[in-house]
């Protein structure tokens, strides 16, 4: 992991050394100057998480050298140290862009607090502000693409979305484009200038779930070294993406609940609640209802999520916008390759067509730029593309029938058994895979007592 880097900027020698001293300890990459003029040098050639400046120096003040900084790296936090702090002077220097600011004489605890929420806050701005530039590309339906009837299902309820503050549940599989829908609903709806803060739910150990989104006191565990907000603090106002909610263990499901039902969080060693206001959109790509059923998701959590449900169809289920998205990804593609994209020839077109897409239109998007990179001719033909979309899928015409014959309630079994394998255990998709509705695959798993969880049992 990159250490943060902070450049101190004070011209009492001791005091410049103490305070590196005292960074350097706590594994920050430090360096001192003990001049305005010695750190616009360093800002011009590189680049610091932090920087740390005394008010008062010689030739230039830390309010002068404040605004140049910003002007060379304005993505980089400030805290200036005073030992003459009045609120004019904490004015002037939040004007010229500080965090916060420390008045002299202070102590190691005050100087790593105060280092730690700058560089907390940092973090948060840039995200925020990438976010922020992530919608301008994609968060909106004209780049939601789709013509298809699902398609337009799915903008419907993304309009109303947009227009109230309740809990959505996003479903669908792996790339279907559940984070992008997330974040148009947050930047088109009344919170777009507030926090949008995502948490993959799937990848938060289950020890530092509750450390991670309700946050903790200092010392309320080992290595607890100082207070930290959990990710339902920091979206106060804005909303909490939690993606791949599904994947959430049970006891984490409980702590989940109580925050969803009463709107207060409890850091953990805290003594005190907090009440926040956060609109949560939660994502996955399970079948919640079938999760409920198995015992591995909570019933009264799914209803507290569920208030309002979008269903993201997968791509073979809207294969009429195939010839839609790729216009979209050849321009957009094109742009970001510096080149002119080739064209789609009939032919692969169809093949594409035929196609089952399993990792969707993220597949579709990566498939486009790998052909584009790699032809060199005005149009795309089938020798120019993966082997995968050259490949004929098998018909009944490929099914030969043994010598001996066989029993067709065996063939039936094994191929329920292997579309199971093939979905993971997942209903809906091995019922897709087979051309049965949800209902009559649950009834033909029940007639030969065949165990979903474990396709390959019995």
């Amino acid at each position: 992991m990159t250490k943060p880097t902070i450049l101190v900027v004070e011209d009492d020698r001791t005091q410049r050394e103490i305070i590196a001293d005292i960074l350097t300890q706590q594994a920050y990459a430090v360096q001192a100057v003990a001049s305005a003029e010695d750190a616009l040098d360093l800002l011009r050639n590189d680049s610091f998480d932090l920087m740390l400046t005394d008010m008062r120096m010689p030739e230039m003040d830390g309010v002068e050298l404040l605004r140049s900084a910003k002007r060379l790296r304005p993505e980089m936090a400030a805290v200036v140290m005073t030992a003459y702090a009045t609120v004019k002077t904490a004015v002037n220097a939040m004007k010229e862009g500080a965090l916060d600011y420390l008045s002299k004489p202070f102590d190691k605890e005050e100087l790593l607090v105060v280092v730690e929420k700058a560089l907390e806050q940092r973090v948060l701005r840039i995200e925020n502000q990438q976010l922020r530039e992530l919608v301008t590309e994609a968060a909106s339906l004209g780049n939601i693409i789709g013509e298809s009837p699902p398609m337009q299902r799915v903008f419907d309820v993304v309009r109303r979305a947009v227009a109230v503050n309740s809990t959505v549940l996003i479903q669908g599989e792996s790339g279907t484009g559940k984070e992008l829908v997330a974040r148009h609903i947050h930047f088109n709806g009344a919170r777009k200038a507030k926090p949008f803060i995502v948490v993959n739910c799937a990848a938060v150990p289950d020890t530092l779930v509750e450390s991670e989104l309700f946050g903790h006191e200092k010392g309320a565990f080992t290595g607890a070294d100082s207070s930290r907000q959990g990710k339902f603090e920091v979206a106060d106002g804005g909303t909490l993406f939690l993606d791949e909610i599904g994947d959430m263990q049970l006891e984490s499901q409980a702590k989940l609940l109580r925050v969803l039902q009463d709107g207060v969080v409890e850091r953990v060693g805290a003594t005190q609640p907090r009440t926040v206001d956060v609109r949560v959109i939660a994502a996955t790509n399970h079948d919640l209802r079938e999760r409920v059923a198995s015992g591995d998701f909570r019933e009264d959590l799914y209803f507290r999520v569920d208030v309002l449900p979008i269903s993201l169809p997968p791509l073979r289920d809207r294969i009429e916008d195939l010839p839609l998205l790729i216009s979209h990804f050849r321009e957009k593609l094109g742009k970001r390759l510096g080149k002119d994209a080739p064209t789609i020839g009939p032919d692969v077109l169809e093949a594409m067509r035929r196609y089952r897409w399993p990792g969707n239109v993220r597949e579709l998007e990566n498939t486009l730029e790998q052909v584009f990179i790699l032809c060199d001719r005005p149009e795309v033909a089938l020798d120019d593309v993966p082997e995968k979309l050259r490949e004929r899928p098998s018909t009944t015409e490929d099914i030969a029938l043994p010598a001996g014959g066989l029993v067709l309630e065996q063939l039936e079994q094994t191929l329920i058994r292997q579309a199971l394998e093939r979905s993971g255990g997942r209903i809906k998709e091995a019922a897709d895979l087979l051309g049965l509705t949800y209902k009559t695959l649950q009834y033909r798993l029940k007639k030969h007592e065949i165990d979903r969880h474990d396709p390959e049992e019995r």
